[in-house]
């Protein structure tokens, strides 16, 4: 299967100015060559085939937004090689940007002041699609998601769901070979963030399109993800499918109980070292329980034990 995107041992490092304090200090920085250098992404390696949807995981401060950067040509690696569609993406920024779209957190590429149908002509303009494919994608459009309440309506007046699934409309709209979206359903309700999901998998199975998707809610991989990339502290330290991810963690449950005070709370219990019903009887003594359950270990609970286990 031919890839999208490869990564070879890419590594990328930030000089630092070690900063003193107070305005002596600050006046004294403006002088300094007293840097540190911070690895940010270390020996990382990757390869995504076309029309995979990954999920790329990991906590605050990563190395996440930077390899992503790398991918999008914005940075330029320390050491290392990337390949997006076939090319060098810090080399030829233009013929990348021209074969990737974006939707990061919530920064709008959209015309605030105009309806969105204005937004998707000024975006068919400057991708110089033709015309025959952007009244394709616009059917298309129409047959994934109901879009006829909004392609009318101003960005300014539309909500954070309806911006949020507009956004990704627009990345979609030149049919790019790869899209990069960051946290696409952050902030929203249940409902919308079904509609996204639903339409995020609507658009890759027509198009075929690769999709790297960064996000903390676990509810996004589950959806639409059939692998992920977990990255910590620079470093690569899972790459593979999530099932293949939870037979590690073959022995957690979640125990669930319904306390006496109505209050629900949760552990993780390991089975293979823990006896549930002593746990059980521990917090009957404590507290009445009126009801419980016992559950499968969820992805978010996972990927917590994948952090913990990295940090140690």
């Amino acid at each position: 299967m031919e890839n999208a995107i490869v990564m070879k041992n890419v590594c990328k490092d930030f000089k630092v100015l070690n900063r003193h304090e107070g305005l002596k200090g600050s006046i004294r920085d403006l002088f300094s060559r007293d840097y540190k250098t911070v690895s940010a992404v270390k020996d990382v390696s990757l390869e995504i085939a076309k029309g995979e949807i990954i999920g790329y995981l990991g906590p605050n401060g990563a190395g996440k937004s930077t390899t992503i950067k790398m991918m999008t040509g914005v940075l330029e690696p320390t050491s290392g090689e990337i390949l997006v569609n076939g090319v060098v993406p810090y080399k030829e920024r233009t013929k990348n940007s021209e074969n990737i779209g974006v939707v990061f957190g919530q920064r709008s590429q959209l015309w605030w002041s105009l309806p969105l149908i204005e937004s998707f002509k000024l975006l068919r303009d400057i991708y110089m699609v033709d015309k025959k494919d952007y009244e394709d994608m616009i059917e298309l459009y129409r047959s994934l998601v109901d879009i006829e309440p909004i392609l009318h309506k101003p960005v300014r007046q539309m909500s954070l769901g309806q911006r949020t699934l507009s956004d990704i409309l627009a990345a979609f709209l030149h049919n790019p070979a790869i899209v990069f979206l960051d946290e696409p359903t952050i902030g929203l309700d249940v409902s919308m963030k079904d509609k996204i999901r639903s339409l995020i998998r609507g658009l890759n199975s027509e198009k075929n399109t690769t999709v790297i998707l960064t996000t903390h809610d676990m509810g996004d991989v589950d959806a639409l993800c059939k692998r992920i990339v977990i990255i910590d502290k620079g470093s690569k330290i899972y790459d593979n499918d999530i099932e293949h991810l939870k037979s590690y963690f073959g022995n957690y449950r979640t125990l669930k109980m319904r306390l006496s005070d109505d209050n629900w709370v949760e552990e993780v219990i390991d089975e293979s070292k823990q006896d549930i019903m002593k746990i059980i009887m521990e917090r009957q003594k404590e507290q009445k329980i009126k009801d419980l359950k016992l559950e499968e270990i969820s992805t978010e609970e996972v990927i917590k034990k994948i952090y913990e286990g990295a940090s140690k």
